[in-house]
């Protein structure tokens, strides 16, 4: 099997590129808020497209009347959303602030779109529907009265059995789920990943699962995923190996490459 290692030329992943574009995307909105536009010109991108930092791939950002909406999918299970998605609203909202010509120093109050922050968690690690996560529960100090910084982020789950009614809603995210859910079906055969991609599309298309966008970017579709998996046992087996090891050392030191690269890159507008 070739080995891909990194996730460069297909960084957008599986789950971006199935839903970039507009009518995907907000037919995919309308079922989660039981909304019916139409018009795909209603939805504004907002994406930013040049954040690819440690762990956090390439979100998915967009503006419908007053949300301001981002939603991410996940494959493992992460504790820190919240966080990452405040860094990814503050971009989201120096750049609104920027492209509307508006003063922060104005007397009178900027109105600003609602956040709507949207997580689709498949992976094994969670069996809830769906969970809200808050910035505010890891707060070391649980001070009176509410605190002055909140992130929400509502995860999904989108297994298969699992949020039906969604996915009822919003076809090409339940064939989304469908591919996934094939290929660790095979995985847990003991096939190898190469060969559990190849049979599962082969199932998808005869299934009449992404039939068109199989047909047209299979190969594109087998190295995306060959890179996101790669990089979920590379992340699972760092952890693993660090923990067993009991190895302060190496988490610090991962940590100050956190630090080095990835928050100027968040801060930098």
């Amino acid at each position: 099997m070739s080995e891909v290692t990194g996730n460069r030329r297909y960084k957008d992943g599986l789950f971006r590129s199935l839903f970039k574009e507009k009518e995907d995307l907000l037919s995919l909105y309308n079922a989660l808020n039981d909304s019916h536009y139409e018009n795909p010109e209603a939805l504004e991108i907002t994406t930013i497209e040049d954040v690819l930092y440690m762990g956090m791939k390439n979100d998915m950002s967009f503006l419908v009347e007053d949300c301001l909406n981002l939603y991410e999918a996940q494959s493992t299970w992460n504790a820190n959303m919240p966080l990452r998605g405040l860094f990814y609203f503050a971009r989201l909202y120096a750049g609104y602030v920027e492209s509307h010509n508006l003063d922060i120093y104005s007397h009178s109050c900027l109105k600003l779109p609602t956040p709507k922050y949207m997580v689709f968690y498949n992976g094994s690690e969670k069996d809830e529907e769906q969970t809200q996560m808050r910035l505010s529960t890891p707060y070391e100090k649980q001070a009176n009265g509410e605190p002055c910084l909140e992130c929400v982020a509502t995860v999904w789950n989108i297994n298969h059995g699992h949020n039906r009614k969604l996915m009822e809603k919003c076809r090409k995210l339940y064939e989304y789920a469908y591919l996934v859910g094939k290929i660790r079906e095979f995985l847990s055969k003991g096939k190898r990943l190469e060969s559990a991609i190849d049979l599962a599309i082969k199932e998808c298309l005869e299934d009449g699962i992404l039939t068109e966008y199989l047909s047209k970017h299979r190969a594109e579709v087998k190295l995306m995923i060959l890179s996101e998996y790669n990089e979920e046992l590379h992340l699972k087996d760092t952890y693993e190996v660090g923990k067993a090891e009991g190895s302060r050392e190496m988490l610090d030191r991962v940590n100050a490459l956190i630090v080095l690269f990835w928050l100027p890159t968040v801060w930098k507008i």
